[in-house]
């Protein structure tokens, strides 16, 4: 694998618990340094929508509660109620083109709020924080 080289001290108990696990799972302690730190790193944002990098980035810095008010966050029961009628009569063939256009904004927004949602989680992953079930997450 060539990639830049890193040297890094390490506290001789995580030192020998890397090796000790590399040598379990017949792997170099670097393939296996190299594993745990890209599974740990904050996410990417580089497939996300590029009008929303900015947006991402900027959560890097957001304090605990900003990030679970982002987490936490959900679309109104209007906007909600009003995405499924547009969906049923979608299915049903009977939606008028302008609300076709209305579902696609809809659809849009809530994918949108789905990526900063699940961002905002992984970045409190990576900072510690547990990410809970999907039974003790809010519905509303």
């Amino acid at each position: 694998m060539a990639g830049q080289r890193l040297t890094i001290e390490l506290p001789e108990s995580v030192f020998q618990l890397l090796t000790d696990m590399a040598t379990l799972m017949d792997r170099s302690p670097e393939q296996l340094a190299a594993q745990s730190i890209t599974g740990n790193l904050p996410p990417s944002f580089e497939n996300a929508p590029a009008d929303m990098h900015e947006e991402l980035l900027a959560m890097q810095i957001c304090d605990v509660d900003e990030l679970r008010q982002i987490a936490d966050s959900q679309i109104s029961a209007q906007q909600q109620q009003h995405l499924s009628d547009l969906l049923e009569r979608n299915q049903e063939n009977s939606i008028q083109p302008s609300e076709q256009q209305e579902l696609k904004a809809l659809r849009l927004a809530a994918d949108r709020l789905m990526l900063r949602k699940a961002y905002a989680w992984s970045i409190l992953r990576w900072h510690g924080h547990p990410v809970p079930a999907l039974e003790e997450l809010p519905v509303e």
